[in-house]
């Protein structure tokens, strides 16, 4: 299946267009936008521009099992924003495209269910998604997580004891990798420039994921989630911290200037 972007968007994908976001086809390119600023008068909205193709959909309809291939051509308007860098000059917010479950009844009234993903995923601080060890939980990645296994859900009763050792850095480099295991988390930082055109793409078999920018490898994996799971291609202003410690929180992050995710093409086979 190859999808192009002539004139309009095609009736098979359902559009979000939240807060300061909007969705438009022009020039043959795909447009997803962003802007949400505070003023004296309103506090920072959820803003999101979204494709998908699973609303309304029940989790077991969702339409992508492996194995299938899913390529995508496409660049952003800014680069990916690290800790101390000025937020406006930099991508804000989540975004990305690929495979996920839609856990957190974002689109439905789902019940909430763990993660499962497999995608090129952003996050700028604030957030902090420290899943995998070594790796900052922010920046531009391919990564994979599946906490809907049988070793995960043997884990989570020793959550309570165990997080408090977390604390303790020789425990936590000791006993996380397990965790990781457990969760099918494998992740792997994007250097390429995110404003320039690439060509993304994502090998999904039952028992391997590989993700490849421009035909070069990025990440060769043995946790790819189950299915079925749904594509979602958005970029959004919320922002996420879970950590090992047991940080959790979530919210918005105030967007002064127009951030986008363009499209040329998008190929699933």
């Amino acid at each position: 299946m190859l999808v192009t972007f002539e004139d309009r968007l095609d009736s098979s994908w359902q559009q979000i267009a939240v807060g300061g976001g909007h969705v438009e086809v022009a020039n043959g390119i795909l447009r997803l936008a962003k802007q949400n600023r505070a003023d004296n008068n309103h506090s920072v909205g959820y803003a999101n521009a979204q494709i998908d193709d699973y609303q309304s959909l029940h989790r077991r309809d969702f339409l992508w099992r492996p194995p299938l291939t899913f390529t995508i051509r496409t660049r952003f308007s800014h680069e990916a924003m690290s800790t101390g860098d000025v937020a406006a000059q930099h991508l804000t917010g989540t975004a990305g495209f690929g495979f996920w479950n839609d856990p957190f009844m974002m689109t439905d009234a789902r019940r909430p269910a763990l993660p499962r993903a497999l995608w090129f995923f952003y996050a700028s601080p604030p957030s902090n998604m420290c899943l995998a060890l070594d790796r900052p939980g922010y920046g531009w990645k391919a990564a994979t997580i599946d906490a809907q296994t049988a070793p995960f859900l043997c884990l989570l009763p020793t959550a309570p004891f165990a997080i408090p050792l977390m604390h303790i850095r020789p425990i936590y480099r000791a006993l996380w990798p397990i965790a990781q295991r457990a969760i099918n988390v494998s992740e792997a930082m994007i250097q390429q420039p995110m404003s320039e055109w690439h060509t993304y793409r994502i090998e999904w078999r039952q028992r391997k994921a590989r993700f490849f920018i421009d035909d070069k490898l990025i990440l060769d994996c043995n946790t790819p989630p189950r299915g079925p799971l749904g594509l979602v291609i958005w970029i959004d202003n919320q922002y996420m911290v879970v950590t090992p410690r047991g940080q959790i929180r979530h919210g918005v992050v105030s967007v002064e200037k127009e951030e986008r995710l363009e499209i040329e093409w998008i190929k699933i086979y």
